[in-house]
C-alpha cells in the first residue's frame, strides 16, 4: 500500500495531497540550499515546537473558560504505538543488508573487470559523471530529481505516444552504436550472448 500511495502522488491522483508533498519537499531542498542541515533541522524544529505549544495552550485556556474536562489535546498520539518490533527490525537489516552486498559484489566486479565491457561502462559513466559533478552539486541534482519525479510521469501520461515513438529512435540507435562498439573489442561478442 506505501508503493501504491507513492504511485498515487507522483501522478497527482489527489491534488491537494500531492501538493502539499511536493511543496514541503520543495520547501525543504530550498531551505537546504540557503542554510546548513543543522540550521534547518532546528528551524524545522522551533516551528513544530511553536505550533504545538500554541495549540495547548489554546486548548488549556478554552477549557478553563468553557469549564470542561476534554484533557490533553494529543493525548491520542501520545498513547499510539511507535516503537519497532524485533522481527521489523530484523527484516529491515536483512534488506539494507543484501542491497549493500549486492553493491559491493558489483563494484568488485567492475573495479576489477571480470567483465571489460561491462567496466567500460562503467567508466564512461563515472566520466560523463565528472562533468556533471563540475556543473552540479548534489543538492541541485537532488532538487531537480524531485521536480522530475513530480513531473515527469504527469508528462509521460500525457504524451506518451509521442514519447514511445522517440524513445524507441534512441534505443534503436544506441543499440546499433553498441553494436559496432562490440564488434571492435574482442571478447564483446561473447559477453553479448
Amino acid at each position: 500500500t506505501l508503493f501504491l500511495t507513492a504511485i498515487d502522488l507522483l501522478y497527482w491522483r489527489d491534488i491537494k495531497q500531492t501538493g502539499i508533498v511536493f511543496g514541503s519537499f520543495l520547501l525543504l531542498l530550498f531551505s537546504l540550499t540557503q542554510f546548513s542541515v543543522v540550521s534547518v533541522v532546528a528551524y524545522l524544529a522551533l516551528a513544530a515546537l511553536s505550533a504545538t505549544i500554541s495549540f495547548r495552550i489554546y486548548k488549556s485556556v478554552l477549557q478553563a473558560v468553557q469549564k470542561t474536562d476534554e484533557g490533553h489535546p494529543f493525548k491520542a498520539y501520545l498513547e499510539l504505538e511507535i516503537t519497532l518490533s524485533q522481527e521489523q527490525i530484523q527484516k529491515y537489516t536483512d534488506c539494507l543488508q543484501f542491497y549493500v552486498n549486492s553493491t559491493l559484489k558489483e563494484l568488485r566486479r567492475l573495479f576489477l573487470v571480470q567483465d571489460l565491457v561491462d567496466s567500460l561502462k562503467f567508466a564512461v559513466l563515472m566520466w560523463l559523471l565528472t562533468y556533471v559533478g563540475a556543473l552540479f552539486n548534489g543538492l541541485t541534482l537532488l532538487l531537480m530529481a524531485v521536480v522530475s519525479m513530480f513531473t515527469l510521469p504527469v508528462v509521460y501520461v500525457k504524451h506518451q505516444a509521442q514519447i514511445d515513438q522517440y524513445l524507441g529512435l534512441v534505443r534503436t540507435h544506441i543499440n546499433a552504436v553498441v553494436a559496432k562498439i562490440q564488434a571492435k573489442i574482442p571478447g564483446a561478442k561473447r559477453h553479448a550472448e
